[in-house]
């Protein structure tokens, strides 16, 4: 894999070329800021940025301006290369707070080990109805210490509107949901995105997380998209790379509290 390639193609295809999340969300190009606007409880933030010294500053106000009128909370997805080199720093000083980095892996889906199954005694299921949505939203929960209801809206309405573009599974032993993931796809691209992947506490370290992502891995090379890309933790990031995810870049969440 040509990596300087890849990331360049990350950028043009699911960043500057973004497609909205969910339902009645938007993507807005501003400038030189792409946003994404949701509803309710969907997702509001920058998923890119083309800025300079001169005007990174002002681009900052105009956008914490604009989500502050709608009084919503919102997340500027900062990149490892991203420009300017104290972007983070002007953020800081704007009042957003940084959660902690994570690392754009990416995998070529036909390179990678697919082989992984679960452990004996647990099975992989796909979700496809709300009692489903409400397994993976229980798994999250407890796997993440989170509320899942902004990700029970979202899968809910991507699985009404739009099923193709999303894949939702969850593991279960028994009649107990111990593990859960999705993969979304985004129409004219080459790239699904591996998402959500958790483990309850007490299931952990038993190749159940591995046996997730191949499970999708197989499933987005089916349908003919060459990479995979993931949000990686520093918990799953090791496994990523054993099964074939090579590290591109970091990437940190800035979020800006509702006024």
């Amino acid at each position: 894999m040509d990596h300087e390639a890849v990331l360049a193609l990350f950028d043009r295809e699911m960043r500057e070329g973004a497609q909205p999340y969910g339902p009645d969300s938007v993507v807005e190009r501003v400038g030189g800021v792409v946003r994404h606007v949701g509803p309710g409880q969907g997702w509001n933030g920058v998923l890119w940025s083309d800025l300079g010294e001169s005007d990174a500053d002002a681009a900052i106000a105009e956008q914490t301006r604009y989500f502050a009128e709608l009084g919503r909370e919102f997340e500027w997805k900062l990149y490892g290369h991203d420009r300017p080199d104290d972007l983070g720093e002007r953020l800081r000083s704007a009042g957003f707070v940084p959660e902690p980095a994570e690392t754009l892996m990416i995998a070529e889906a036909g390179e990678l080990d697919l082989d992984a199954g679960p452990p004996p005694g647990v099975e992989v299921r796909p979700v496809t109805d709300a009692a489903g949505v409400d397994l993976v939203v229980d798994v999250h929960e407890q796997a993440f210490g989170t509320s899942g209801a902004r990700l029970r809206h979202q899968l809910l309405g991507q699985l009404a509107e739009s099923p193709d573009t999303v894949v939702a599974v969850v593991a279960l032993a028994g009649d107990v949901p111990v593990s859960s993931a999705r993969m979304e796809f985004v129409p004219g691209t080459r790239f699904a995105g591996l998402w959500g992947g958790g483990t309850v506490e007490a299931w952990r370290g038993r190749g159940i997380y591995r046996a997730l992502v191949a499970h999708r891995a197989r499933i987005a090379a089916d349908r003919g998209y060459p990479y995979l890309q993931v949000d990686a933790s520093d918990q799953s990031r090791p496994i990523l790379q054993r099964l074939g995810f090579v590290p591109l870049t970091t990437t940190t969440p800035y979020v800006r509290a509702a006024p």
